[in-house]
């Protein structure tokens, strides 16, 4: 059912090439008239009638795609299908092939893919027969200015035409071929950096892609990239040059973006921007032709023929959308009277309006479109208020209308019957219908009516909308919520924008509780939340519930609390878990499994694991005991002898020795100990050996004498052993 299917049309193309033109001509005009711009099908057509050897057919395929479809390989089969013809036909012939490749070069040799075809061009010319010196110097002359024009063309073979023009300069002559070349160099340079700049965007562009709506494909960003970069003049050429190529551009991005309206659009207005109206009248006739359900398209094409003062073609354009489109015939009607307003007078205006309010598809736009005109542009209140009123008839249950009436009765000042046209409104309406109108009946009475009106009104519009509401009794309950609503003007709120923030989200939460009927709100614990404990109210300011919004369902969302949540059971047997994740829970320590077990569960996005490890690197973590603190230690009964453990200052257990012969062993394995573990450590920072040696040994090393080590070792029995007979002994 797609006719813009790629590839079942790829599939026909297939099928069509290996069967007799005659019954292949049905498949390709089949697909031509869906993708008219599809280069190459065209070239599949006709070489078709080509390998066939009927050259009155291949002639009519040629006119009806050549200047449409303006691809190299195309134009290259046209001009071998010329030379082929004119081959036996002598020096006509040879002229005959001169004007087409003249013909070819000067639609498609600004693109490019042009280089092959200015070198077969330039080797046409150099195999042409010559008989005087008269003729030579002419032709001479022709392959000179061929050189010249192709030089200029940022091609794939410019490099190599630079190269041969060149060489045919100072095979002419070298003392003319200085000055040439010189002249041309820049020209030259200039010619190679913009094709580099384009190769860019031409390298991903595919060259048979079919003409299809727009999807937003890459391939279709490509080739408006390639649009683009093909509008401007960077090499500072002449000004019909250079509109030629951008001519060129617009008509080569037509074969891939024919369905696109803005590239009709941008060219049929760069046409016009350029002094050229005629041109840009005949892209948006192609333009309207090629797109005929765009009548964004036929508006713009309107506005220029009305700007140029072309009255009559525009007024035939209104006509042909309001014919044509009937999904857009409302539009086109006020669009139209507009028109006639503008150009025919206000008479003209009343007159088709009053034909159009009668038609079936006629819709209360148009009322309220002339009324405003009627008000506004001719100044006449009484008017625009009979057309309200005879729309009021037809258009009641219809809010937008109702709305539209009561805005203009504010203009004037008519509060009475503004009063009157909610009250009449709200009586027909259906509750669900008469959101909106409630809304602005509350704020024409906040604006203007006394604080008694205000709140009555919205006391009628809580009533009435709590019908609507799964939980008509917190529907009626006034919140803070309504004052900010009462109170707030335009883009001044009465609060703080966090204080807003918090409203909302109470008012959310409380009318989600609400939907949920009178039972509590059970958590997964087990744990309630009475609806009374955080109810503060329905409603709220919101946005007009429309019947075309898809709104999510919340009536069973539940509120989020990790704390009565218990986290997952992890264990090492526990089933779910991948093998992966079993060896890693083996590896933890108890104290790790403990914690991972009662963390909360999250149901919800997991963070990012390298985030969460790198803050944790980064983070300084406290280490051991502050400086200072004791560390209490185990209380255990002494197992050498009678007597208690005492703690000493470096938070070692000293029990009391049984001998000094023992004592003196044990105190010397204990300062090794000692000594080995406090490796990385200074000397200041270790604790204190008990062993005196070795007592003696840190002291020499710290300065001490002699007298002050003896001194020193035996004062420090007490403080080391917590046994003040060891100072004596």
């Amino acid at each position: 059912m797609d006719i813009y299917n790629v590839e079942a049309a790829e599939i026909l193309a297939n099928e069509a090439q290996l069967l007799p033109i005659g019954e292949a001509a049905p498949i390709y005009e089949k697909l031509l008239s869906t993708f008219p711009t599809a280069a190459k099908y065209w070239k599949q057509y006709v070489e078709a009638y080509m390998s066939a050897k009927d050259d009155e057919a291949t002639k009519q395929i040629f006119s009806r795609c050549l200047l449409s479809c303006l691809q190299i390989n195309l134009w290259r089969c046209y001009i071998n299908f010329i030379r082929r013809v004119n081959d036996k036909r002598g020096s006509d012939g040879l002229e005959e092939t001169k004007k087409a490749f003249d013909f070819m070069l000067n639609y498609v040799g600004n693109d490019v893919a042009s280089g092959p075809v200015w070198m077969d061009y330039i080797a046409f010319l150099k195999s042409m027969p010559v008989v005087t010196p008269q003729e030579e110097s002419h032709r001479m002359t022709t392959v000179r200015k061929v050189y010249q024009k192709a030089i200029l063309v940022p091609t794939n073979h410019v490099e190599q035409l630079w190269k041969d023009y060149e060489n045919f300069e100072n095979s002419v002559s070298r003392t003319l071929a200085k000055g040439l070349l010189s002249e041309y160099q820049p020209k030259f340079n200039s010619a190679k950096a913009v094709y580099r700049e384009r190769k860019k965007y031409i390298d991903d562009i595919d060259w048979n892609m079919l003409a299809v709506p727009p999807t937003g494909s890459y391939k279709v960003i490509n080739a408006n990239d390639q649009y683009l970069t093909g509008r401007g003049n960077p090499q500072r050429i002449d000004a019909t040059t250079a509109n030629r190529r951008v001519t060129f551009t617009f008509e080569q991005c037509l074969m891939y973006l024919y369905h696109h309206p803005d590239i009709w659009y941008d060219y049929a207005m760069w046409h016009a921007k350029n002094g050229s109206v005629d041109s840009a009248i005949k892209i948006f006739q192609r333009a309207v032709k090629a797109l005929p359900d765009s009548g964004v398209l036929k508006y713009a094409f309107a506005e220029l023929e009305e700007s140029r003062g072309a009255i009559q073609p525009a007024k035939a354009i209104y006509e042909s959308l309001i014919a044509e489109n009937a999904g857009m015939t409302s539009l086109a009607h006020i669009q139209f009277i507009r028109f006639l307003r503008r150009t025919e007078g206000i008479e003209a205006a009343r007159k088709y309006f009053l034909d159009a309010r009668k038609l079936p598809g006629c819709t209360y736009h148009v009322y309220v479109a002339y009324a405003t005109m009627a008000f506004c542009l001719d100044k006449d209140a009484k008017v625009a208020q009979s057309v309200f009123e005879a729309g009021l008839k037809r258009f009641m249950h219809e809010p937008g209308y109702i709305l539209e009436y009561a805005d203009f009765l504010c203009r004037l000042n008519d509060d009475r019957n503004v009063r009157a046209l909610f009250e009449r409104a709200l009586s027909l309406l259906p509750p669900e219908e008469s959101i909106e109108v409630w809304k602005r009946f509350a704020q024409f009475e906040q604006t203007y009516g006394d604080l008694s009106s205000m709140l009555k009104v919205e006391q009628r519009r809580k009533e009435a909308l709590s019908r609507t509401s799964e939980d008509a009794l917190s529907a009626l309950e006034n919140t803070l919520y309504d004052v900010v609503s009462r109170y707030s003007y335009m883009d001044l709120w009465p609060c703080s924008t966090k204080e807003l923030d918090y409203l909302s989200r109470h008012e959310w939460l409380a009318k989600n509780i609400a939907n949920r009927g009178d039972k509590s709100v059970v958590l997964t614990s087990g744990a309630t939340l009475d609806k009374g404990d955080i109810r503060v109210g329905s409603n709220k300011k919101s946005l007009p519930q429309s019947s075309k919004v898809v709104r999510p369902e919340i009536s069973r969302m539940v509120i989020y609390d990790p704390r009565q949540m218990k986290g997952p059971d992890f264990s090492t047997t526990a089933s779910g878990y991948t093998k992966e994740i079993d060896e890693i829970l083996k590896r933890l320590s108890p104290q790790m499994m403990s914690f991972i077990t009662n963390l909360p569960a999250i149901e919800g996005p997991s963070p990012d694991m390298d985030i969460v490890l790198s803050v944790l690197m980064q983070s300084t973590l406290p280490v051991g005991d502050k400086p200072g603190s004791q560390v209490p230690g185990p209380a255990t009964s002494d197992l050498s002898g009678p007597g208690k453990s005492g703690l000493n200052q470096n938070g070692s257990v000293h029990r009391p020795p049984r001998d000094g012969q023992s004592t003196k062993r044990k105190n010397s394995e204990r300062g090794r100990a000692q000594e080995e573990d406090d490796t990385s450590t200074t000397v200041q920072s270790r604790a204190m050996p008990r062993d005196i040696f070795r007592l003696r040994q840190i002291q020499r090393s710290r300065g001490l004498g002699p007298s002050q080590s003896g001194s020193a070792a035996l004062s420090s029995g007490s403080v080391f052993s917590g046994d003040q007979s060891a100072s004596s002994g």
